[in-house]
């Protein structure tokens, strides 16, 4: 009596030797999925370290400026109200700028701001003379004065 392929054995397939080349194991799909995973987590890692450098050099949340307002749109000036969050009895240099219609900048200044001896808030009024006709005055950034 001779042996028939399916009373060998039923779950695994018998392939004629050379035919199809040579057989995986069967550990390379979870060495695969452990190497993604490894891969994925170091790269969260390094985009973290990142951020939270960058975060430290460049958003500082104790210099916070706030546009009040900006009025007095002539010619050649805008008059810009702004409140800047400062550390207790601190003082800030912020960035100034006026914008024309279509974006382009017409002036730039840096002013310092100085809070009175205990306060956090220093609420300041700047006139910045323009090359054009401004149509927004803004804050771009405080930050601690050099």
């Amino acid at each position: 009596m001779t042996e028939t392929h399916a009373t060998i054995s039923p779950d695994a397939p018998v392939f004629p030797p050379g035919r199809y080349g040579r057989r995986r194991a069967t550990g390379g799909r979870r060495r695969r999925t452990m190497l993604a995973a490894l891969v994925l987590l170091v790269l969260v890692g390094a985009l973290s370290l990142i951020s939270f450098r960058l975060y430290r050099q460049y958003g500082d949340p104790v210099y916070d400026a706030q546009v009040i307002t900006y009025t007095d749109i002539t010619d050649n000036q805008v008059l810009v109200d702004f409140r800047v969050t400062v550390p207790p009895g601190g003082s800030a240099v912020c960035a100034l700028r006026a914008r024309d219609r279509a974006g382009a900048e017409v002036a730039h200044e840096e002013v310092t701001v100085t809070a009175e001896p205990g306060d956090r808030h220093v609420t300041a009024r700047h006139r910045l003379t323009t090359t054009a006709r401004p149509f927004i005055g803004e804050v771009l950034r405080c930050r601690a004065p050099a």
